[in-house]
């Protein structure tokens, strides 16, 4: 049985990776075959994470994800076949009893991380919960978003700061602001380098700068790294100008793994 979460608990540096959202069960086998065995290589845990739905596209046109029903069918078949931990977004009260079955962290979106009925209702599953940082949020309200689920068992995402139209900037003061609140602190190197919006009618980003951003806050201590990836970003349905190059992955994970090394 995968032990991911049990070496989160026990305050090992853990990896959240996976494709945007589920595309293909092609797409996400090999994202999950090939990234799981680089962290078991690297003796890295590792979490598989893919959505089954966006629900905040920002145009109506833009591709959501197959469902609920068909996503986390893929989930439960990825999660026995790669013998993985998997997270996924939930949206609504309604969706979080039927993911919990499935999911062994459930994922509370950045623009919904205040909506507390949503907050209590994952906590009350007994799964992990991760709350990402809304681009709203100065970093300390986190510990009062915390507080509202009454449980140990979560973690908290930086995903940036929204700075004027179409970008979003990470203050590094930020990750030690929510540490003070003793929980994991995430570090969201894709969404924190993202333009929302910035591609008229979907959002981009940059993702030349994941590397060197993760090394950065890896520095300063984060507990664990999220990373949206794809083999080839450029044809994903989600976050196409955002994501790291498949390919990349072994040089970003042996990169902050040798600043962990330097912290030990």
């Amino acid at each position: 049985m995968d032990n991911t979460i049990e070496r989160i608990e026990h305050g090992e540096f853990f990896l959240i990776a996976g494709p945007c959202v589920m595309e293909s069960e092609g797409l996400c086998m090999e994202v999950a075959d090939k990234v799981s065995a680089l962290a078991n290589r690297l003796e890295i845990p590792y979490v598989f994470k893919s959505s089954y739905q966006k629900a905040n596209r920002l145009s109506a046109g833009s591709y959501a994800g197959p469902g609920m029903k068909a996503g986390l069918a893929l989930l439960k078949k990825i999660k026995a076949e790669f013998n993985l931990t998997v997270l996924t977004d939930v949206h609504e009260v309604s969706q979080v009893d039927e993911v919990a079955e499935v999911a062994d962290i459930l994922q509370i979106p950045a623009f919904l991380c205040r909506q507390t009925d949503l907050l209590i209702k994952a906590a009350a599953t007994g799964r992990w919960v991760n709350i990402k940082k809304g681009q709203f949020l100065a970093p300390e309200d986190m510990a009062k978003i915390a507080d509202k689920v009454k449980t140990d068992k979560v973690m908290l995402t930086e995903r940036g700061t929204t700075f004027g139209y179409h970008n979003l900037v990470i203050d590094f003061r930020s990750l030690l602001i929510m540490k003070r609140t003793g929980l994991p602190v995430v570090f969201d190197a894709t969404h924190s380098l993202q333009l929302p919006g910035g591609a008229g009618k979907t959002s981009t980003g940059q993702p030349e700068f994941i590397i060197p951003m993760s090394k950065a806050a890896v520095a300063v201590g984060i507990d664990g790294l999220f990373v949206e990836t794809h083999p080839n970003p450029s044809e994903g349905l989600s976050d196409a100008g955002a994501m790291l190059p498949l390919d990349q992955m072994e040089e970003l994970l042996e990169a902050v793994l040798d600043i962990k090394k330097t912290q030990e």
